[in-house]
């Protein structure tokens, strides 16, 4: 066992990998917001917990935690690699595909 096996904050530093080992940076655009929202979400009269960006497209889903989680669903359906947190005070991303942590800051 090693030792970051036990330690949860180990873990997550492990899992940070730098920006130069995802693949799909290159799919990244210039993109805003379609909505405030998660839009489908919204479209439902549903809540959700936490918002993500599409980098591809701009499509705004909500996260995992949500119960819907459209923004996985969203990469699904489209394959748009890179989502990143548009949470006040977040800074990090996701490659779907390569599963991978972001760090946009």
């Amino acid at each position: 066992m090693l030792a970051s096996d036990n330690d949860p904050l180990q873990r997550l530093h492990e899992r940070r990998i730098s920006m130069s080992a995802c693949t799909h940076l290159d799919q990244i655009q210039a993109v805003k917001p379609h909505t405030r929202g998660c839009e489908e979400c919204l479209k439902m009269g549903d809540t959700w917990v936490h918002l993500r960006l599409c980098l591809s497209c701009g499509h705004v889903g909500c996260c995992d935690s949500s119960k819907n989680k459209h923004a996985t669903k969203h990469f699904h359906a489209t394959k748009h690699p890179i989502m990143r947190s548009i949470e006040l005070g977040e800074s990090w991303g996701w490659c779907y595909i390569d599963e991978l942590e972001l760090d946009f800051a």
